[in-house]
């Protein structure tokens, strides 16, 4: 069976994290996803530490999300983290709403920088890739849109596709797999409740009691290069009901 990952994001109101790996260990996770405030501001003493943590529970920190600003001014730290901790992949994750640009010109030179951005990741044999939201997939001004800019400039970087956020951008996950498929490394595994469920979720649902196909689209993404599938809830009401349920509802896909 395909190793399933879970993104700590979905545990940071959770804490602490050392009891969230012994959850995940004991329901089958075999690996995990981290992201900056887990990692960037730990000494060498530190990582160690959370890689001893994962290793006593069976885990492994398969990739992880750095912002681009960090991977940009923090290259042999950002190499450092991700060395010690095990990790096979580096994913930028988001660029801030007032950081956006504008247009489709504006988003092919994001591309450009994110291209410049993974060579010494890629020189280093880390997979490199971008990590979408909704934003890409809604259209500029000039019909044009930003996921397509993006990796026009960035020609040689991979995706970690996040299905639910395209759900959410308007686009067509089937149509996208198809499109980008060969770019596919990683997909982030997430449920969107039905209208007006969940509020207090911000709509998110556990994987599998939601609207998102996931056994038609694990056919789909069958044919592409994914290596991890990494389980995300923005913000579970309950981190255990998550944890359970969604690797439940995985396996019997």
């Amino acid at each position: 069976m395909t190793k399933l990952g879970f993104q700590l994001y979905s545990a940071r109101n959770f804490q602490p994290y050392s009891e969230i790996f012994v959850k995940l260990g004991k329901a089958g996770y075999a690996e995990v996803e981290g992201f900056g405030g887990i990692y960037v501001d730990l000494d060498e003493t530190g990582l160690k530490n959370l890689r001893a943590e994962l290793d006593k529970n069976g885990l492994r920190m398969a990739s992880g999300h750095f912002s681009p600003d960090f991977l940009d001014g923090e290259v042999q730290k950002s190499l450092t983290i991700a060395k010690t901790l095990g990790m096979d992949s580096i994913y930028a994750p988001h660029i801030g709403a007032d950081q956006r640009p504008k247009d489709a010109a504006g988003w092919l030179a994001f591309g450009k920088r994110l291209h410049e951005m993974s060579k010494p990741y890629k020189d280093a044999g880390f997979e490199f890739g971008w990590h979408n939201h909704d934003f890409e997939f809604v259209k500029q001004a000039d019909g044009s849109l930003p996921i397509e800019q993006i990796f026009e400039g960035a020609p040689d970087i991979s995706w970690e596709a996040d299905i639910a956020w395209v759900i959410r951008g308007g686009g067509d996950p089937f149509a996208w797999i198809e499109k980008l498929g060969p770019r596919i490394t990683a997909v982030h595994v997430k449920d969107i409740a039905p209208a007006g469920e969940n509020k207090n979720e911000d709509g998110w649902a556990d994987v599998g009691h939601g609207t998102v196909p996931w056994a038609k689209l694990l056919k789909a993404l069958a044919g592409t290069k994914v290596k991890h599938f990494v389980v995300e809830h923005d913000n579970p009401s309950d981190v255990d009901r998550l944890i359970t349920r969604s690797i439940a509802s995985f396996k019997s896909f």
